[in-house]
């Protein structure tokens, strides 16, 4: 499905693979298989492992109906369980394109788009407890603020959580169009879309554990990598991209950096830039998308000597 999603810095993304024709790579965002078709370009007897527990991807997989494709139905943050099913130990390459697909977003059906009105549904996989529906009726107030300011980065995010539970006293919040009523009397003036995609992102990334399953994710993948192998992870969203430097940079989430006796940086990964590399304007005026995308590329290091 070409219209599914289109790719941010597909070249850029590939590349950043540095790909063996003959070894095993792994694509954790399969979406509509961007990606996942340039890679299989330059493998010859190598083997591609695709990750999404959306079900509208299996059909975009069926389509592509390559041997050397290998579509796991899951969540990422199985990336061990399902590579060990698979017989699989090392893999020469990772590659994540974060955040929601382009297809999600003009999918209104399941209430991650601010066009339409949907049930609050925001589940990336059909088979998660939590949807938006229950957190926005359900969590307190506190909570509510909580992900509007860590999620969203609301400039008030008390009045949002505020006008949530002052509604929903009196009658459930059931659409997307039910709760951008509610929160419209603080939607600034000419800034309105930008503010309620705001908020349902800090919905998406709490329903979906986003930033927890980023982490074990990155965690499994640097083990599975072989030494010399590239991890390449694409992120939207300030948060991400930050916990995504940090692991790179020092080995741990927090950014803090520790040496050996040496003075060498205990690390699994070193990153190929000091800074992300991002879109072209030319790729930014076809794709707006591209605007916040950061990518990072990392190699896996040999282990340090020990003392």
């Amino acid at each position: 499905m070409s219209d599914y999603h289109v790719p941010v810095m597909l070249h850029e993304c590939v590349e950043g693979l540095n790909i063996d024709p003959t070894k095993v790579y792994v694509d954790v965002t399969f979406g509509g298989g961007g990606h996942t078709r340039e890679i299989l370009k330059h493998l010859t007897t190598g083997k591609l492992v695709v990750f999404d527990q959306d079900p509208d991807a299996k059909k975009n997989a069926d389509e592509i109906n390559d041997d050397r494709l290998i579509f796991c139905a899951a969540n990422f943050r199985y990336l061990k369980r399902y590579l060990r099913l698979h017989g699989i130990k090392e893999v020469a390459g990772i590659l994540g394109d974060l955040g929601i697909s382009s297809h999600q977003i003009d999918e209104t059906s399941r209430g991650f788009s601010t066009r339409g009105d949907a049930p609050l549904d925001m589940r990336m996989a059909q088979s998660g407890t939590l949807s938006a529906k229950t957190l926005i009726n359900e969590y307190e107030e506190s909570k509510l603020k909580s992900i509007f300011r860590l999620y969203g980065e609301l400039t008030h995010p008390h009045k949002a959580a505020s006008l949530i539970v002052q509604a929903r006293a009196s009658a459930e919040i059931e659409t997307t169009v039910d709760l951008m009523n509610v929160l419209r009397p603080m939607a600034p003036r000419g800034k309105e879309n930008r503010f309620f995609a705001q908020v349902f992102q800090a919905i998406r990334i709490e329903v979906n554990e986003e930033l927890e399953t980023l982490k074990e994710m990155i965690e499994q993948g640097t083990e599975i990598l072989e030494v010399g192998g590239h991890f390449v992870i694409e992120s939207y969203h300030s948060l991400e991209d930050r916990l995504v430097k940090n692991f790179f940079k020092s080995g741990n989430f927090e950014g803090t950096q520790e040496k050996d006796f040496f003075g060498n940086l205990i690390r699994p990964l070193k990153p190929t830039k000091s800074k992300p590399i991002t879109a072209t304007p030319e790729e930014i005026a076809l794709n707006r998308r591209a605007r916040s995308a950061k990518l990072r590329v990392a190699v896996k290091q040999p282990p340090l000597p020990k003392k």
